[in-house]
């Protein structure tokens, strides 16, 4: 196999470790020490426990989150009492079965399963890299991982699994692409040139946070489109660098050990599978023009009632994505199999499905043991305590506008590592940062953009982001030994790289006095 290094001649000497790079030398430090963290299921334990204590040895510590009705008083809630213990394993069942990523994995992986053993999707990559060079791959790869944020969190469990099949078709390897991928759905989360919930979604918490200080001043929902929408280039351009120059160069010493049983192989098409995709994809093709056609009138069932958007937070075509995704995937998956021959009835869609959820069970325990841990973690209120307390410490520090700015990116990108949820800390976060830099001559629009990259950053190093264990599963399909500290030292230059030359972007974007979206908001306030 291509990825497996070639051994040393019989005799020669063992490479000088000291020889090597300092990055590399601390990359494979950081794999070191991360594999010996215990099982992510142990670890959300852990944490668990970790969430109970401290929070028993702070409760009733009392704090407060400025809001748009005034302050609002919060106290750390000890874990450890007994109604909050009785409440605790009397949710347990509908914290595991509500945790939002579970049910978006296996639904979009029920299709994904379907269109994968039909053959649908290894017949389209085919197609698909005979046309694209293999020089390309990275770009394309990440590319469409950044348009995918359009689709919710669909990335996640589509994008991503396909970036390894993609590299490790085309004889590279499979992590890298998983990587790449991985970097452009999680990593370059903000950057998107189609517009999303996301947008009004934030854009709605800074309206709110603005009201404090002034109550007629408006936030484009758009505000930070062109940021954004540009950003696109440079986290393509940074993750392509990193992947083919950094990642995969040392990913060559890491033997692919996978079952093959449980990777897609490429191999040359056959007339069945070209009849197969020709009629999978005109199943797609008439699935996304039904879609359209329905979206498209201004009172469709589909647009959001309040204004009529179809990217709008509230509009029924994003809470609908995930169903969307099964469908589109899963009726070309028949379609194909059935005309290219591997489905010969419907038992074979069914065991399709049952074998991809066979594939999920270690998924399913650490989705369980994380949905606890992020359960107690909120309702202790010690994210909110961490949150107030940085913001505080930031504010009293009094520092220039540019340097409050990166500390905002770098500050959000910290708590980043503790709260998964975008929306959950720009609510926390919006009402303390907004007014403050509006204080400090600063407009909601820009802060609202520092968070966005600061919160985008490391969500590729966290093993505390709800899919981050989901991507480890995906890993261990090609590379059976990957664990947490595997798959962090993998993708801690992204996210170290992301942090810093995205940093700069923004605030070349400020010096040069570019527009950040739409809506006609500067960078300073009044």
């Amino acid at each position: 196999m291509a990825d497996t290094p070639t051994p040393p001649p019989a005799g020669a000497a063992p490479p000088d470790p000291s020889k090597r790079s300092f990055g590399a030398r601390a990359l494979d430090l950081v794999e070191r020490v991360g594999n010996k963290l215990p099982d992510p299921a142990v670890l959300f334990i852990l944490g668990l426990l970790v969430v109970w204590v401290v929070s028993a040895l702070l409760d009733g510590h009392a704090f407060e989150v400025p809001s748009k009705d005034g302050a609002v008083a919060k106290a750390v809630e000890s874990q450890l009492s007994a109604k909050a213990l009785v409440t605790f394993f009397s949710d347990m069942v509908k914290t595991f079965t509500s945790f939002h990523p579970l049910g978006v994995v296996l639904v979009a992986l029920l299709g994904v399963g379907v269109a994968e053993h039909s053959g649908f999707i290894n017949a389209a990559l085919k197609r698909m890299l005979a046309f694209t060079p293999k020089l390309l791959l990275t770009p394309m790869v990440i590319f469409v991982a950044l348009i995918s944020h359009t689709a919710a969190d669909a990335g996640y469990v589509l994008v991503i699994p396909l970036g390894g099949v993609i590299f490790h078709a085309a004889g590279r390897h499979p992590i890298a692409g998983i990587a790449a991928a991985f970097a452009g759905v999680s990593g370059g989360f903000s950057a998107n040139p189609v517009p999303s919930s996301l947008d009004p979604l934030l854009q709605g918490l800074t309206q709110s946070a603005v009201a404090i200080i002034d109550p007629a001043r408006e936030v484009n929902p758009l505000a930070n489109w062109i940021f954004t929408a540009s950003s696109c280039l440079l986290i393509m351009g940074i993750g392509w660098f990193l992947t083919d120059r950094v990642i995969e160069p040392r990913l060559r010493k890491t033997p692919v050990d996978g079952d093959p049983a449980d990777m897609p192989q490429m191999t040359p098409m056959t007339p069945e599978e070209r009849r197969g995709l020709r009629a999978g994809g005109i199943a797609m093709l008439l699935g996304i023009v039904a879609l359209v056609a329905l979206a498209w009138p201004a009172d469709s069932v589909l647009r959001s009632p309040k204004t009529g958007g179809v990217t709008d937070a509230d509009a029924p075509l994003m809470a609908i994505i995930v169903p969307l995704i099964f469908i589109l995937f899963v009726v070309p998956g028949i379609v194909h199999g059935y005309v290219s021959g591997t489905f010969k009835s419907h038992r074979d869609v069914v065991k399709a499905m049952a074998k991809t959820m066979s594939t999920m069970g270690y998924y399913l325990v650490m989705a369980f043991f994380a949905a606890l841990f992020i359960y107690s973690f909120n309702k202790s209120q010690l994210g909110a305590l961490l949150a107030v307390e940085g913001a505080g410490a930031l504010r009293s520090a009094a520092l220039p506008a540019p340097v409050t700015l990166v500390a905002i990116v770098f500050l959000c990108a910290f708590i980043n590592l503790l709260i998964g949820s975008a929306s959950a800390k720009w609510a926390l976060l919006a009402p303390i940062f907004v007014p403050m830099l509006m204080q400090l001559g600063i407009s909601p629009e820009l802060t609202q953009a520092a968070y966005r990259v600061g919160d985008s950053t490391t969500n590729i190093i966290t093993p505390l982001m709800p899919y981050f264990p989901l991507v480890v599963a995906f890993s261990q399909r090609y590379v059976k030994s990957t664990g947490i500290g595997t798959l962090t030292a993998v993708m801690l230059p992204y996210s170290l790289a992301f942090l810093v030359l995205w940093t700069l972007y923004l605030l070349a974007f400020w010096g040069l006095g570019l527009p950040l979206g739409l809506g006609g908001a500067g960078y300073s306030y009044p």
